[in-house]
């Protein structure tokens, strides 16, 4: 599980990581398990590989699943440690797939300008790891509450990435403000190269902003109703999220580079505050 510990770390960086450490041991091993399958998929999508190639390995993992929920024997190492770690949580093969499905768009046709729907739709499947798998393993068993919680939070993680890698992102030809809110700031293209030039792109920005503040305020009130087990490690994240999405909001939209970064010793902060007040 070493190397698993280690996609885990390299991805949410030390102190999330260490974080973690704080939950029960079956809990953290399916937690880091998921999101090395995570990392992996991640990967395949920004791998050299052509198209055909990345569609294979998507396939294998529809496959991979199947033989998961059928109790067969897993053909892979990370399906195995899915197959060992995640089960006994009973995460359902929905959400999995959900995922697998999400981040396979940008395989076939990456996103530009998506509908506010289709984004909406792409933010619950990719930040899902974040929601519906992470909150059955953290302990929550309330079906309503994970539904709404796993949306929200969801969405403002990924709204916040979206904010923060807006050229990382176009340069890769990928656009993820959907057309409404560019159309809206009078921004008639949809190129990712041209958008990201545009002087109404700072406007299309902080639209966007507003709905992931919106969902940041929805995800603290359910995080509050938690109880302490379960809501810790959702806090860490969420605390450490909106500081990114603070940083941006205070020096203004129409900044786009540098990347906000946070402190090491600034995570540790976060991370004790939670650990005295919860």
């Amino acid at each position: 599980m070493s190397n698993i510990h280690k996609i885990f770390r390299n991805k949410t960086g030390t102190t999330i990581f260490f974080g973690m450490r704080l939950l029960p041991k079956a809990k953290r091993e399916a937690l880091y398990t998921l999101i090395a399958w995570t990392r992996h998929l991640e990967e395949v999508v920004e791998s050299p590989l052509n198209d055909e190639e990345k569609k294979q390995i998507m396939d294998g993992w529809r496959r991979e699943f199947d033989n998961i929920f059928d109790k067969k024997v897993p053909a892979t190492d990370i399906g195995r440690r899915i197959y060992k770690n995640c089960l006994r949580f009973k995460l359902p093969k929905k959400e999995f797939l959900n995922m697998l499905d999400s981040i396979s768009e940008n395989v076939y046709n990456p996103l530009q300008a998506p509908t506010m729907k289709k984004l909406t739709g792409y933010c619950r499947g990719v930040g899902g790891m974040a929601g519906s798998l992470s909150l059955r393993v953290f302990g929550c068993q309330d079906e309503e509450m994970i539904k709404e919680l796993s949306s929200s939070i969801g969405t403002a993680l990924q709204i916040t990435n979206i904010l923060r890698n807006v050229k990382e992102d176009a340069n890769n030809n990928r656009l993820y403000i959907p057309q409404e809110l560019l159309t809206k700031a009078g921004i008639k293209s949809t190129d990712p190269k041209t958008v990201l030039v545009d002087k109404n792109l700072a406007v299309a920005r902080q639209e966007l902003a507003k709905i992931a503040a919106d969902n940041y305020k929805k995800a603290y009130e359910l995080v509050a109703i938690l109880d302490k087990t379960t809501s810790q490690p959702l806090r860490l994240l969420l605390d450490i999220y909106k500081r990114y999405f603070d940083i941006m909001n205070n020096r203004g939209w129409e900044i786009i580079s540098p990347k906000p970064e946070i402190s090491k010793f600034r995570k540790l902060q976060i991370l004790l505050k939670i650990l005295l007040t919860s």
